[in-house]
């Protein structure tokens, strides 16, 4: 089966199931009910004490209540997946998606809460309103330049971690995939030079990032459709009105001040991360043949990277990786905030920050032992992982005196190993004792 028919197929099985199943999550009670005298404890009268408590003390809401292991997904909307905004309605299939897979590989309850909001503002009101439910936000899908803006100011605002995971998710598993490439390759970082191929939610926080991580800020470029940016561009004064995010980058990166198209910028470079519009012809050929030797390709556009891999191999990369499961080197958030956010959950984090990002990269490229051109990034079936990351992440945050519950990496960890393998095994066991009902039809499809 070829990749469009393919494709074709996922779609028709998608909607077929979406009918069958009426969503992908549901919830169940976790505490056993013997008879309806238990109610006596679960509800009234002995919830009272319960409530009480917290009422004193409203940190206790994260130890008495399903507070500490709950996130809420919240979205407006406005661009979600390639498809756009398409409103709240039309994102909840996508949201409860990320649901499952929070679930399935973290072990976190994850709500998803598609808002119907006007403004960034009143979005911003609608988290505030929501933080006493939740141990943390995960963003989705929400319109560039609007996202950096609410996501800046919850995480002033709030005493729970808010991220946005088409930044911070595709940022942090960019940079556990260049740490690898960059072993490969035999560079170091701070002689490394970048060129982030798209200026959007993803290239901007990739390029905080970077700095975090040790990159020196002059050798990074960033190009968007206008070409270069550099501080003398003609649009430098309506970016620093509508923009000031990528106005503030246009400022500190490119110290060399290359000007003109996004093509320039390969000249020399040794890595190219593109989060740019689907290709293939995005990225040219012999763009990549003025590249440094041993180069490096990120084409992360989805559902076709902007060039092929094998035709950025001919023209002379060493190291190509994409946002496809169907090529090596595969991208993909996945690897990423299951495990962050399980780590910042089991350190009833306050927050997260670039620091515990890079953290969470390092461990995700140290989890593979031996990389090679091939093998840059783990699977999403490397279950020891999400733990792994999980832990690395609570004890930064603790070291960064972020978490309200300390505990020593062994002990984080352990902590989410247990949590996400009985949360599989009922899952599984739910699977097998048909609580869950099977595929209709039951046919394998060719993929």
């Amino acid at each position: 089966m070829d990749d469009v028919s393919r494709t074709e197929e996922f779609n028709r099985e998608a909607i077929s199931y979406s009918e069958f199943y009426k969503g992908k999550i549901q919830v169940l009670p976790k505490v056993p009910v013997r008879g309806l005298q238990d109610f006596s404890i679960w509800y009234t009268p002995g919830v009272a004490a319960v409530s009480n408590r917290i009422a004193a003390d409203k940190e206790q809401s994260f130890e008495l209540t399903g507070r500490w292991n709950s996130i809420a997904i919240l979205t407006d909307g406005s661009r979600v997946l390639g498809l756009g905004n398409i409103g709240p309605e039309a994102a909840m299939p996508v949201m409860e998606g990320k649901s499952l897979i929070f679930n399935f590989l973290g072990g976190v309850n994850a709500v998803p809460i598609p808002i119907r909001v006007k403004s960034r503002e009143e979005f911003i009101s609608v988290a505030q309103s929501l933080e006493p439910s939740f141990g943390g936000f995960n963003l989705e899908d929400i319109e560039s330049p609007k996202c950096f803006y609410i996501l800046e100011s919850l995480q002033k605002t709030l005493s729970i971690p808010a991220w946005h995971d088409d930044q911070l998710g595709t940022a942090c598993i960019t940079l556990a995939g260049l740490i690898n490439a960059l072993r490969v390759t035999g560079r170091k970082i701070e002689d490394t030079r970048i060129v982030l191929l798209g200026s959007g939610a993803a290239n901007i926080a990739a390029a905080h990032l970077f700095f975090t991580a040790g990159f020196k800020k002059g050798n990074i470029i960033l190009a968007d459709s206008h070409g270069i940016l550099e501080p003398e561009r003609e649009d430098m004064d309506s970016l620093m009105i509508n923009n000031p995010w990528k106005y503030e980058l246009a400022m500190q990166t490119n110290s060399d001040r290359l000007k003109g198209p996004a093509e320039n910028a390969f000249r020399g470079a040794d890595v190219i991360i593109s989060a740019s519009k689907p290709g293939p012809g995005t990225i040219k050929k012999e763009w990549i043949s003025t590249m440094n030797k041993d180069s490096i390709i990120f084409a992360l556009a989805n559902p076709v990277p902007e060039i092929w891999p094998e035709e950025a191999r001919v023209a002379g990369a060493r190291i190509i990786a994409t946002g496809r499961g169907d090529f090596p080197n595969q991208v993909n958030n996945s690897l990423v905030f299951p495990g962050v956010f399980r780590g910042v959950l089991d350190a009833r984090a306050k927050g997260v920050n670039f620091k515990i990002m890079v953290a969470a990269s390092y461990e995700i490229a140290d989890f593979v032992k031996n990389p090679d051109e091939e093998h840059i990034v783990p699977t999403m079936d490397d279950w020891e992982l999400y733990p792994s990351v999980a832990a690395a992440v609570a004890s930064k945050t603790v070291e960064m005196g972020l978490a309200r519950k300390s505990n020593s990496r062994a002990g984080f960890y352990r902590n989410a190993k247990e949590l996400i393998e009985f949360n599989r095994n009922v899952y599984l066991k739910m699977m097998n004792e048909k609580m869950i009902r099977e595929l209709p039809g039951g046919n394998e499809i060719e993929r």
